[in-house]
């Protein structure tokens, strides 16, 4: 049996790209990786805007909250993530941001929270 922390991370990844494409964002790649780091979810918003997803689970607030567990280093390297990615898929984007999605499991039931531009770019 596996990490349950990773199967978590798989669940949670799932649900927030099904918000997402719902609320008409294209998923163009899920955990990619690269040497500066990993995407979570690589997307195209509505607008067009190319956004690395930093998804986070919480199965309860013992461990602090999602947005707690991003830290300025964690930002710097999604940021670099991004970048590369669009240069090695050739994505044309006006902008660039990095969005944070808050999974928790609140009164027997997954949410979903979006945190947009959290990196301040």
């Amino acid at each position: 049996m596996g990490d349950p922390r990773h199967q978590l991370g798989i669940v949670a990844e799932a649900a927030v790209a099904d918000h997402l494409e719902a609320r008409g964002w294209q998923i163009l790649a899920r955990r990619w990786r690269c040497s500066l780091g990993e995407i979570d979810l690589a997307c195209l918003d509505a607008q067009g805007v190319l956004i690395g997803v930093e998804v986070r689970a919480r199965r309860s607030s013992r461990a602090g909250s999602p947005l707690e567990s991003v830290d300025r280093r964690r930002l710097h390297r999604l940021r670099s993530t991004l970048v590369e990615f669009a240069s090695r898929h050739a994505v044309r984007s006006r902008e660039l941001r990095v969005d944070l999605a808050a999974v928790e499991f609140i009164d027997g039931e997954w949410r979903v929270t979006m945190h947009a531009a959290v990196d301040a770019w």
